[in-house]
């Protein structure tokens, strides 16, 4: 028996040198406890990393506990009752907490570990940094939603995206082409003239003559056998449909 209230004692002297001021003895009608035994109350506030000791604090708890006989070895009497702004649904859930907790810790001084974990449960319920962890869970899905994949269209990036666009379709124009007709020096190609007096046509003439009646557009088609001449055929092309838009 002297040795529990001995362990007692020392544990009620190792508080008030930590808590100093938070931690006084009240008498034992005061508690909200059946019992006749020496009663403390601690206050707790919501602390955080900004937290200011001379602001207004909204919201305050005391932990108020009392040694039974045998305790460490069975759990102290515990309440928990607010001060200023706690909600009754809350105080209930907390006292559950640290009951529990205490079962948990039983053969040791236990009630600084209480106090601690009393503390924790007030800042992460009211302190300021309360619901940071929601609100950057839901910035994160904002983000998702509104955040497009890909480059916004901007008039710079519009014009180059067509600056480019027309250049390949300009390119794949050039394709249909042939080739000679892109490459060839400008002083070897034939004029219309020239082809018609080269007798080139004739040849051609007899190739072309069945297109023009499967076909209301005529169209050139270019054999094998005037590879090198392709150039030479197109300006005759471009000559005779010329010809026929000034008649």
């Amino acid at each position: 028996m002297a040795d529990y209230e001995q362990e007692q004692e020392m544990e009620v002297e190792a508080l008030q040198a930590i808590l100093m001021d938070d931690i006084k003895e009240i008498d034992p009608s005061e508690s909200g406890l059946s019992t006749t035994a020496r009663c403390f109350q601690i206050v707790l506030s919501p602390q955080d990393d900004d937290f200011d000791e001379s602001a207004y604090v909204p919201v305050q708890l005391a932990l108020i506990f009392a040694h039974t006989e045998k305790y460490p070895d069975e759990p102290p009497l515990l309440n928990v009752k607010s001060v200023r702004g706690m909600k009754s649904e809350d105080l209930a859930s907390l006292k559950e907490k640290l009951e529990q907790e205490a079962t948990e810790n039983l053969g040791m001084a236990m009630v600084y570990t209480l106090v601690t974990s009393a503390q924790d449960w007030l800042s992460e319920k009211y302190g300021q940094n309360a619901g940071d962890g929601e609100s950057e869970e839901n910035e994160a899905e904002e983000e998702e939603v509104i955040v497009p994949h890909g480059e916004a269209v901007t008039v710079e990036s519009f014009l180059a995206w067509r600056d480019r666009f027309e250049a390949e379709l300009a390119l794949q124009r050039a394709k249909l082409m042939p080739e000679s007709a892109l490459t060839a020096p400008k002083e070897k190609k034939l004029s219309g003239r020239q082809y018609f007096e080269s007798g080139r046509h004739a040849m051609k003439g007899a190739s072309t003559t069945a297109d023009e009646e499967e076909e209301e557009e005529e169209d050139i088609d270019f054999d094998e056998d005037f590879d090198d001449d392709e150039e030479d055929m197109l300006e005759h092309y471009l000559a005779e449909q010329s010809g026929k838009s000034a008649a």
